[in-house]
């Protein structure tokens, strides 16, 4: 079947807010067509390798504030349940990238009213009487051009907005980025060699050190952590180590970064595997395809999103999403273990931990543009509130919104723009998977 170049909805970009903005939008009946540059939906749990559903449950008790489309994925995983109202570990997470990569392609391939193209990059817009006309797509077919009623931006990078012209916020600095990957035939316990401490003690107090050397003798660049999980077998490193300054919608620093990443990864396998208990007959298994990125360029949106409305837990009326992530904004100086802040970030509220907080529909909404919106870690927020809402679990919330405002807007004939933002939370609340409204 051909690919329709005149869908009621375009989605750019199926990680994780592209997938449920997808879904919801397909689900409702709605004409939808999903893009994605690689040959697979996930963003950066499939493209990074990133195996968590950070922002599904809170941290203090593990009560799900985020239900719908992540709560769904993560039960086809047999993570959990649809009706559990809680879940541990609160940063869950899943044990195969290749087998979630399979569940997506499911959902996707099981909705009649959606068409899928992998291997198709969205490289320009036109844009006319502040609608977006046209979206030009790269691919195998050539240069299609697709004519969409309403299209959504889940690039991360607010590719699409950026090229409407959309008011954009720029950071002097980005966070870091961090290519994960993977080490196999690690022993799983070494410190059983060493009566009296707990089991992984010696050994991420070893790594530690061994990087800290190793950046003081010009090794690697920078480091953070590490963070060293068997989340995927007994015998398996899944580790998050490498720490990359970068501008990732510059082609030339992305590229550069990739290449970093890679030589950093490979030098600190080799330097545990010589250096560290454990690690002696361990062989590299493999980095993800994309090195992860965390922050590049936000909408300035109806509503900009501040780091004090998650503070003071705020609660709005047409609240489209529920984040319960701390802020996470990291550095790029090494580190060991999380974020510190950087200078000048407000160190008074990095690293808070919120109960839960609202994200407005208007967070979503760009100040021109009449028929796009934006999901994910491009929203509307300032640079320290996007830090908590950019996880997984959270952006896959925002594109379950949005999908279902460009449902509603198709069904009302009318602009997602002109589109009442409280009747957006009335539908999610209606379908079960609107903000949480839960006690505190």
């Amino acid at each position: 079947m051909p690919i329709s170049l005149k869908p009621d909805v375009l989605v750019c970009g199926a990680g994780c807010a592209g997938i449920a903005a997808t879904l919801a939008c397909a689900r409702a009946g709605v004409q939808t067509l999903l893009i994605e540059r690689a040959p697979f939906a996930g963003g950066i749990i499939t493209c990074a390798g990133l195996p968590h559903f950070d922002g599904v449950g809170r941290k203090k008790d593990g009560v799900i504030v985020t239900r719908g489309i992540p709560l769904e994925l993560l039960a086809r995983m047999g993570v959990c349940k649809l009706s559990d109202q809680v879940i541990q570990p609160y940063n869950v997470a899943i044990n195969s990238i290749e087998r979630f990569k399979s569940v997506v392609d499911e959902l996707l391939r099981a909705e009649p009213n959606l068409q899928v193209l992998y291997h198709a990059f969205a490289v320009d817009v036109v844009v006319k009487d502040d609608r977006i006309t046209e979206v030009l797509i790269a691919g195998k077919a050539g240069l299609p051009r697709i004519h969409a009623t309403t299209v959504i931006d889940t690039t991360g990078d607010a590719d699409i907005a950026a090229r409407a012209g959309v008011p954009l916020d720029h950071s002097r600095e980005y966070m870091p980025l961090t290519l994960h990957f993977r080490i196999g035939n690690v022993v799983p316990n070494p410190d059983l060699r060493c009566p009296g401490t707990q089991p992984g003690e010696v050994r991420a107090t070893r790594c530690r050190e061994v990087l800290q050397k190793a950046f003081e003798d010009g090794r690697i660049k920078s480091f953070y952590g590490p963070f060293i999980s068997f989340r995927f077998a007994p015998d398996e490193a899944y580790v998050m180590a490498t720490r990359v300054a970068a501008d990732a919608t510059d082609p030339e620093d992305l590229t550069r970064a990739e290449m970093q990443g890679r030589i950093d990864a490979w030098t600190i396998f080799e330097l545990w595997k010589q250096h560290v208990p454990g690690f002696e007959y361990s062989y590299y298994i493999g980095s993800g395809p994309y090195i992860g990125v965390r922050e590049t360029r936000r909408i300035l949106g109806q509503y900009i999103l501040t780091e004090r409305d998650l503070k003071e837990e705020e609660r709005f009326p047409d609240a489209g999403a529920t984040g319960c992530w701390w802020l996470d904004l990291q550095p790029e100086y090494p580190t060991a273990g999380g974020a510190n802040p950087p200078p000048g970030a407000g160190p008074e509220l990095v690293g808070y931990q919120p109960s839960y907080y609202d994200i407005p529909y208007r967070s979503l909404l760009p100040r021109q543009v009449a028929n796009l919106l934006v999901a994910g870690r491009c929203h509307s927020a300032t640079r320290l509130a996007a830090s908590s809402t950019r996880v997984t679990a959270t952006a896959m919330a925002m594109g379950q919104a949005v999908g279902a405002a460009a449902a509603l807007a198709k069904e009302s004939h009318t602009t997602v723009q002109e589109l009442d933002g409280i009747k957006v939370r009335d539908l999610l609340d209606r379908q079960g998977v609107g903000p949480y409204t839960g006690p505190a």
